[in-house]
């Protein structure tokens, strides 16, 4: 399977969490969520974080304070079912964009 870069995984080697960063051949490259450390995993290794695994690693955007993201996740649980996937990609975006690039530089 191929991730997007700033995708939440689990190493399922380690049964750790990871987010991702690039992709070398078969191998893709990892980062803790912070940024702190970074390792590479063959693909067959991960497989797609659950909400659980990304909530009890504290990345829950709805709680981070920022009052963009308070808007995205109020219109993204407003949105009609037709527009709710339009609305969660608005709202994962900002998140990867933003928080995400400011919890490497950390």
């Amino acid at each position: 399977m191929t991730y997007r870069n700033g995708v939440y995984v689990m190493d399922i080697r380690e049964n750790r969490i990871a987010q991702v960063i690039g992709r070398t051949g078969d191998r893709v490259q990892v980062r803790t969520p912070g940024g702190a450390l970074e390792w590479e995993v063959p693909a067959i290794a991960l497989r797609l974080a659950t909400r659980e695994e990304r909530d009890a690693a504290g990345l829950r955007p709805y709680l981070s304070g920022c009052d963009e993201c308070a808007e995205l996740e109020a219109a993204r649980q407003e949105a009609s079912p037709g527009e709710r996937p339009r609305a969660t990609a608005a709202a994962r975006t900002h998140w990867i964009v933003v928080h995400s690039a400011s919890e490497a530089r950390r």
